[in-house]
């Protein structure tokens, strides 16, 4: 009841401060005793199981929990503030190896089975995106044991420059330095029962949310014989074949598949290599199935008979499915604990403030925060909550300039709305009528009639406070409009009407629906406004033309191009900068009559001939961006630079306010802030100085979680309803998948696993960059790696031996490698005795002794020999991302491989993204390589962005003709950057995005080969995303690239087929052995051989002189 009265009711007035204090101290107890009040019951969303003989291991909200094989409630063995996942327990039972956060890392931990202290194995980069939530999955998961308990399998992206790639590795339970797996790349693999042989997927992409993927990256089961060092694909579905488990008998594997659309448990035969589907399921996938034992032992006897069991996820339960008897069946599980990262939690939200709007009298703001609304005394006073609700997202607060009204967006209702609160007596109404949509923005008008606001739908609105009457002013077929604003009369509208070329600013006329362009549709336009007397209307315009010239080649770009710029609309409006001659004034006596007339006359006439010769150029700096522009008097106000400027018409001079500066509707007050704080100003405002912050203290909230994660989970279908580019949903039902996932939602206890359920919501449409991203999570804090950027192993005499040194660039801080640096200079073979001065002899991981050594001075004692005689002490500063290094020694190799095998003939680029980085690798080696006779371009791995247009555009050069210079014995191509020779393109399943869009733009323009293997298939667009309450967000794709024949929409979902299909063989590669490269390198010198082009020969001189008579 006090919830509800706080929510509808106008601002509480009560007759002591204890009562005030009273009815807050009842609210907070009464949320913390429902937040106390857990009922055991079935658990759902229990993630990651394993069972060996009775005992089945599980993630549950972020912790570990152990319980019977055959159900029951599970007891929890950690607690820490990590996320705690992929329990493995050993074959022989005794311990629990996991992937943890402990030590501020995501590392690898073993713990005995039954519980205890984890100790940690594994000591690696501190990566930036090894969270369960990022769509590349965590870093160091444990995958599973060898099968004599020994070892912990684990997958690591300890020393790949790629995110989509990692290896396998084990490290000893005891502890000690990790060993590779020889495959290049490794995902999810499971041990024959010897030990020989290793079933294995290639790729990791279980993160994905893209169901029934049929691209490039889809993945099959393989088996790698450690003998042979061969692998054998066991498995050619065009989906997805994962998560391979080998039978304790040795000869069955087991997998699952989305063959049939729903992923379900399958069976090969490992000696007649015949398949068998195992389960039916048709609703929920099969998600992270394991297998228990790999060892002779007595079966386990539960409560349905006797089982050695697969366990999986299924709609969020765990299931077993009996090896012997081929059944499936649920096992029930029970949990008691207290939810601490679910319990209601007061919280301060001052730092999430998203939008402040203040009183027209200035006492009072009304600010959006997590999902609230708050009303904050300017000076002194109560806080109130006036929304009060985890289960609604309130945003975009704003008061109505009479006051009578403060608004904000909701869907409180369900779908989006604009809500008014009456400030007298509480009540609240919705303004629109049947919205199904998401609103950008809104602005009030000066007179509080109405409200102009846009939405998804690409329509641009007016509708009118009273009645609520919705009139529609611009709907565009290209996007929405998110730029408007009103005259100071109220009279008219002005707009920014998206254009297929340049956007053109229209003023509108809100009675008679007349309609004025006001720009002419050659510079593009923006952030249009009226003056605040009306007279006048400012906008944003792109019309600066200065050119930047490259310095790789003679080509330019244009930047800064932005400047403000003041029309005058009234026909008696100033003219601005005008020529001025001083005159003598005379005194003119002015009529009685003459006064009144004048007085009445107020209305501004506004004349729309000839604009352009009106039209004032503001003698402001030209930048990329200017925004947020006002005129009031003599000032023009704009943001540049992420601050507001002040430019003083009469003066001719700008000033920086030093921070932001926000007017209220009807330029009544204005709200300056600097950072998180900021003041109630009144007008004129001349700097944005804060020094009487409105106190933010009490702007706190009691979350409910659950409350909150259903309406981020309500919010995120709709989205993806509204911004998904296909209207079709792709063709799916996507009110049932709304209904098939909601049921999961209750049981989250932890953000994370609301980040999974949503994925899994948005992975039904089966569509690329469809991404689900975490909101607020508990985290520890991270503690930064040191690396050396070389690898070790421990040696017999207790201390380490350098195996590698990895080659780097040492002028460039982010490639140097730290032990070659100069005065360093250690190399492969000698030995590390001591760090600090502390001796390794007794320590099993070196890296154990660089934690938290990340950019600082380190001393190391080195040797050539594994003694202290003769050696000698160096000073290292470690690295916090080997990354960058290991990408410079690959590229360095290639280009090395392709000069040794072509005579130096060939060139070779790689292109690692279409982003900063991919341009800058495609400009450092494509200029430099121009005089090669062929080139071999990599976009293997690329991970996308948007600059293949320009790449693809420079390879698509011809030469018009050649110039020479005064003594030039050889003639230069014409256009410059244009590369004569042949040219092929290798690909693999991780080019991806414009890493896709790439290869499909080299092949329909036929500029060469292209090698390698099918790519990922993701080319579906976003522009940004739009946040949630706790900060998360999905990605929702909308634009695609259709054909240029307008035949269909292409290579989303399969990607990209080169012209000769050739995979790396994984250990091959993994030692070295790049057959696509190879490849490559003999396609492209068979092609020197028909293809070649050369300059050619500079012609004879002409012969100019006069003829002889």
């Amino acid at each position: 009841m006090i919830l509800d009265e706080r929510s509808s009711g106008s601002f509480p007035i009560f007759n002591s401060r204890f009562s005030i204090f009273m009815r807050r101290f009842i609210l907070l107890l009464g949320v913390l005793l429902a937040g106390l009040w857990v009922q055991a019951g079935e658990a759902r969303l229990l993630r990651f199981p394993h069972s060996v003989g009775n005992k089945l291991v599980f993630s549950y909200a972020g912790d570990l929990y152990l319980v019977s094989a055959g159900g029951g409630t599970a007891r929890r063995l950690t607690s820490h503030v990590g996320y705690e996942m992929f329990p493995r327990i050993s074959p022989d039972g005794k311990y629990i190896a996991f992937t943890g956060q402990y030590d501020g890392n995501t590392e690898v931990f073993v713990i005995p089975v039954e519980g205890g202290e984890p100790r940690r194995l594994t000591y690696t980069a501190t990566l930036k995106r090894d969270d369960l939530g990022d769509r590349m999955g965590p870093n160091n998961v444990v995958i599973g044991w060898t099968p004599d308990s020994k070892r912990v399998l684990y997958r690591s992206r300890r020393y790949t420059f790629n995110d989509f790639t990692g290896q396998l590795f084990t490290v000893p339970v005891e502890g000690g330095m990790s060993e590779e797996i020889p495959l290049k790349n490794g995902g999810f693999a499971s041990y024959s029962p010897d030990g020989k042989k290793l079933a294995y997927n290639y790729i990791f992409r279980e993160f994905r949310a893209w169901k029934r993927y049929q691209g490039g990256m889809a993945d099959d089961i393989r088996v790698f014989d450690f003998n042979t060092k061969k692998s054998e694909r066991i498995t050619g579905n065009v989906r997805q074949d994962v998560f391979p488990m080998w039978s304790p008998d040795g000869n069955t594997i087991y997998y699952i598949s989305d063959r049939g659309d729903i992923m379900n448990l399958y069976a090969y035969n490992v000696n007649t290599k015949e398949d068998k589907q195992l389960t039916s399921y048709k609703e929920y996938d099969i998600k992270f199935p394991a297998i228990g034992d790999k060892l002779k032992r007595r079966v386990l006897r539960i409560e349905h008979g006797t089982y050695k069991l697969i366990v999986y996820e299924q709609g969020g339960y765990i299931y077993g499915y009996d090896l012997q008897s081929g059944k499936e069946f649920k096992i029930t599980i029970n949990i008691d604990n207290d939810q601490v990262y679910s319990r209601p939690t007061l919280t301060d939200v001052s730092g999430q403030i998203s939008s402040i709007a203040v009183a027209p009298g200035g006492e009072r703001v009304v600010v959006a925060a997590r999902g609230d609304i708050f009303s904050l005394p300017v000076k002194e006073g109560i806080t109130y909550n006036l929304t009060n609700s985890s289960g609604a997202n309130d945003m975009q607060a704003g008061w109505s300039p009479d006051g009578k009204y403060i608004s904000y967006v909701s869907d409180k209702d369900g779908e989006f709305n604009i809500y008014l609160r009456d400030v007298v007596t509480g009540k609240e109404r919705k303004l629109i009528k049947n919205l199904k949509s998401y609103i950008f923005n809104y602005k009030w008008s000066p007179d509080s009639k109405k409200i102009l606001w846009s939405e998804k739908g690409n329509t641009l609105n007016i509708s009118d406070v009273e009645s609520g009457n919705r009139k529609i002013v611009e709907k565009s077929g290209i996007r929405s409009m998110t730029s408007y604003n009103w005259s100071p009369d109220s009279k008219y509208i002005t707009y920014v009407r998206p254009e297929t070329t340049m956007d053109n600013i229209i003023v509108y006329h809100v009675e008679s629906g007349e309609k004025h362009q006001v720009t002419d549709g050659w510079f593009g336009s923006g952030s249009p406004n009226f003056s605040e007397d009306g007279k006048y209307l400012v906008f944003v315009s792109a019309r600066t033309f200065s050119p930047t010239y490259g310095r790789t080649e003679w080509n330019h770009v244009y930047n800064d191009m932005n400047k403000v710029y003041i029309l005058p609309l009234a026909k008696d409006a100033p003219v601005l900068f005008a020529p001025k001659n001083d005159v003598v004034r005379v005194e003119t006596t002015v009529k009685e009559k003459d006064k009144k007339e004048e007085s009445e006359d107020k209305g501004v006439v506004y004349d729309f001939t000839n604009l352009e010769s009106r039209l004032v150029e503001l003698p402001v700096l030209a930048s990329n961006y200017y925004g947020n522009v006002h005129m009031l008097g003599s000032r023009v106000y704009y943001n540049r630079g992420g601050r507001t400027l002040i430019y003083d018409l009469n003066g001719k001079k700008e000033t920086d306010t030093g921070g932001d500066i926000e007017f209220s509707p009807g330029y009544k007050k204005a709200i300056v802030s600097s950072g998180s704080a900021f003041q109630v100003e009144d007008l004129p405002v001349l700097s944005a100085n804060v020094t009487s912050p409105v106190p933010t203290k009490g702007v706190k909230r009691v979350i409910d979680y659950h409350q909150e994660w259903m309406q981020i989970y309500n919010e995120s279908w709709r989205q993806m309803r509204d911004f998904f580019y296909a209207k079709n949903m792709h063709g799916v039902d996507w009110d049932h998948v709304y209904e098939k996932y909601k049921v999961l939602v209750p049981y989250v206890n932890h953000r994370t696993d609301l980040t999974y359920i949503i994925g899994e919501m948005i992975a039904e449409l089966s569509v690329g960059h469809a991404y689900s991203i975490n909101g607020r999570v508990p985290m520890p804090e991270r503690i930064g790696m040191g690396l050396l950027g070389a690898k070790f192993v421990k040696d017999k005499s207790g201390y380490f031996k350098v195996t590698e040194v990895i080659e780097g660039a040492n002028w460039d801080a982010s490639t140097r490698s730290p032990l070659t640096m100069p005065g360093v200079e250690v190399k492969a073979g000698d030995y590390i005795l001591a760090i600090n001065g502390k001796s390794l002899r007794e320590v099993d991981n070196l890296f154990s002794e660089l934690i938290d050594m990340a950019g600082k001075t380190v001393e190391l004692t080195v040797n050539t020999t594994p003694a202290e005689k003769g050696a000698r002490n160096v000073l290292v500063v470690p690295l916090a991302d080997e990354s960058k290094l290991y990408y410079y020694n690959w590229v360095q190799n290639n280009i090395r491989k392709v000069n040794e095998a072509t005579n130096g003939e060939i060139g070779y680029i790689h292109i690692p993204d279409m982003g900063v980085d991919g341009l800058n690798e495609f400009v450092k080696h494509y200029y430099p390589q121009l005089n090669k006779k062929a080139l071999i371009i990599d976009d293997r791995g690329n991970g996308g962005g948007n600059v293949s247009p320009m790449i693809t555009e420079r390879l698509m050069r011809t030469p018009t003709f050649y110039t020479m210079h005064t003594n030039q014995t050889v003639g230069s191509v014409s256009p410059v950057g244009t590369f004569l020779g042949p040219k092929v393109l290798l690909v693999n399943e991780y080019s991806a995005s414009d890493g896709d869009l790439f290869p499909y733009r080299f092949k329909y323009n036929h500029l060469g080969t292209i090698i390698g293997r099918r790519t990922w298939g993701g080319v579906v667009g976003y522009s940004g995303s739009i946040r949630v309450v706790d900060g998360g967000s999905i990605v929702t794709p909308s634009y695609a690239p259709f054909a240029a024949d307008g035949s269909e929409f292409i290579i989303e979902g399969t990607g990209v087929a080169p012209h000769i299909d050739i995979e790396n063989d994984p250990y091959l590669e993994y030692n070295g052995e790049d057959q696509q490269l190879n490849k490559a390198i003999q396609v492209i010198l068979e092609k020197l051989k028909t293809e070649k082009k050369e300059i050619p020969s500079i012609p004879a001189f002409p012969n100019k002189a006069a003829k002889k008579k």
